[in-house]
């Protein structure tokens, strides 16, 4: 009885826990609700908080981002930070009278240099009015120093650092970990540049892809160093020096090349922002954190009917309808969309991808070139916007894009695994099959490919790759002959590209809507509406939430081998014929 009794207790108990966490998670919801639906107060002397450190950039996050921190956030946070709803806070905070500065952490911020680039000239921006920026961190790394180089003042932890000393690219090569588990690759590809699946046959960079990493890496750092020597007040050449030999080896060298202004802790920074506001020692710092910024900016020209139709395409490019990417299915829709749309008069595709699928390229290819005829289409690239990535921006009338976005790699390829080691000796697993043709099993990944299906591979990758030319050399008024000669799978930046003809004009999203705005003659009458639209706040905080959870549970068991686990894991989406970047550039 005393056994059925504890039974019964602890049944008891973990029904009473579990009625009481659901009744703790939807009071925290009713909460989260109603701070989304309170209204914003000012107060004078605010300083606008952006807590950027340790937060991934991207296009957009939900418009009720509830705990896009500050200091004295209890939540901690979200894990991304939307450029729009940034650039809409700053803006809004340039012309508000009660805004006095913003108070800026980029530490170890997670973004490519052209979105770094677009949110660092928004700063500028904002300092024109002669409000301060201030910035502090207890670490900086390359890129949220860039961004953080922007302040009138950049404060350092004396137990701090700064990672400044130029830029690398790395990739992950797996021939070494398929020749252990028993995988052969087979790769079919078209181009000396086009090295994607170079990570799966080789142990080290290819003499062609190391020439087009140096020249492009290069490039980009030579952007940051002369934003960072110019917000300084530094020569070129010694900016360069300095990063050239990493002399900014412990936090006192930061002072000493004038990389920060002083080393000091979080709460005499605290103290300078109350000196500047003119509080006393133990006055509260008023502050506002993006979220609540933005909300106060007013929507403009809202019964317009000059409409511009601004597309965000983040991610890669796949089949079908998915979200999280830029699926097929679902961008051709919105294209067609916005191109039958009467009040629509421009439409803008922002594009940040390294590619993907060409049959789904193809598609959305299809659509733009179609929304071309009756209205004008341009193309703001990010971060990058290559291959794929290029492919469905080449019908555009102008292609935007910043002097160090990663563009261009036109090319394709195709991948297959021979897995017959893998089951047949390692696992002990035998296949047989039972065929009516030459070909019924073509491909089959149990044996290794004959010579005819090899021909057949090649042959479509090579159809492509012309295809793929054709469709640059049209979008581009090109001779398909000039577009190879920039072609073959190469990485340019935007500087690069706009020098061979890929790029028409250097700029962010903004200079591509004024463009578009011009062009349809709107002049201050039109207004920018943004798809795909957005999910119900509740339910992008529970997919937020629940991928989280997961990255970092992976992240914490996998630890220095998570990389290697995401890019296995992309291997299985490269469904047919792929025009992909070279590898997945990450620079650090």
């Amino acid at each position: 009885m005393k056994f059925l009794g504890n039974v019964l207790a602890v049944i008891v108990g973990l029904f009473v826990f579990s009625i009481l966490s659901i009744l703790l998670f939807f009071g925290l919801i009713g909460i989260l609700a109603a701070s989304g639906e309170k209204e914003v107060s000012l107060k004078d002397n605010t300083v606008l908080h952006l807590n950027l450190n340790g937060r991934m950039l991207v296009e957009r996050t939900s418009e009720d981002d509830l705990n896009f921190g500050q200091f004295g956030n209890p939540f901690g946070g979200s894990m991304q930070a939307g450029m729009i709803n940034l650039k809409k806070a700053i803006r809004e905070a340039k012309t508000n009278e009660k805004i006095k500065g913003i108070y800026l952490n980029t530490g170890l911020i997670l973004a490519g240099q052209a979105n770094l680039l677009e949110l660092r000239e928004e700063l500028e921006s904002f300092k024109e009015t002669g409000k301060f920026i201030l910035a502090y961190d207890e670490a900086y790394g390359e890129g949220g120093y860039y961004l953080a180089s922007v302040a009138d003042e950049i404060y350092l932890n004396p137990m701090g650092a700064i990672d400044f000393n130029g830029l690398a690219s790395e990739v992950i090569f797996l021939k070494g970990f398929f020749e252990k588990v028993g995988i052969k690759p087979v790769v079919f590809r078209v181009g000396e540049f086009k090295s994607a699946v170079e990570p799966y046959i080789l142990e080290k960079m290819s003499p062609e892809n190391r020439l087009q990493t140096e020249y492009f890496l290069e490039d980009i750092n030579q952007e940051m160093i002369k934003a960072v020597a110019d917000s300084r007040g530094l020569s070129l050449d010694s900016m360069a020096t300095i990063n050239d030999q990493m002399l900014v080896r412990e936090a006192e060298d930061a002072v000493t090349y004038n990389l920060v202004n002083r080393l000091t802790y979080e709460d005499e920074v605290h103290a300078i922002l109350r000196e500047k506001l003119g509080l006393d020692e133990d006055d509260d710092i008023p502050t506002i954190n993006a979220t609540d910024m933005g909300s106060l900016a007013k929507s403009k020209n809202l019964t317009s009917k000059n409409r511009i139709a601004v597309i965000l395409a983040e991610g890669e490019i796949v089949s079908g309808n998915v979200d999280g990417v830029i699926s097929s299915d679902k961008f051709a829709k919105e294209i067609r969309k916005a191109r039958k749309d009467d009040d629509i008069k421009a439409i803008v595709l922002r594009v940040n991808s390294p590619g993907g699928s060409i049959l789904a390229s193809e598609v959305i290819w299809r659509e733009m070139s179609e929304a071309k005829k009756v209205k004008p289409v341009y193309v703001s690239m990010g971060e990058v916007a290559a291959s794929g990535g290029y492919y469905i921006s080449a019908p555009a009338d102008t292609i935007v894009a910043q002097p160090n976005t990663i563009t261009g790699s036109i090319g394709i390829f195709g991948l297959w695994f021979n897995v017959q080691e893998l089951i047949n000796d390692k696992l002990g697993v035998t296949t047989d099959v039972v065929t009516t043709g030459e070909l019924s099993d073509f491909m089959n990944v149990a044996r290794p490919l004959t010579e005819v299906e090899k021909t057949i591979v090649q042959k479509s990758i090579e159809d492509g790759y012309e295809k793929f030319i054709s469709r640059v050399a049209e979008g581009r008024n090109m001779s398909p002959e000039a577009v190879k000669e920039v072609a073959s799978g190469r990485v340019w930046t935007g500087n690069q590209a706009k020098e061979r003809g890929l790029v028409d004009v250097l700029g962010g999203l903004d200079t591509t809507i004024d463009l578009a705005a011009k062009r349809i003659e709107a002049g201050d009458d039109y207004r920018v509406i943004y798809y795909p639209q957005q999910k119900p706040w509740f339910e992008k905080l529970m997919e937020d939430f629940s991928d989280n959870v997961e990255a970092r549970i992976l992240q914490a068991q996998l630890g220095e081998y998570y990389g290697l686990y995401k890019n296995l894991e992309k291997v299985k989406t490269y469904q047919g014929i792929q025009a992909r970047m070279p590898q997945e550039i990450k620079i650090k």
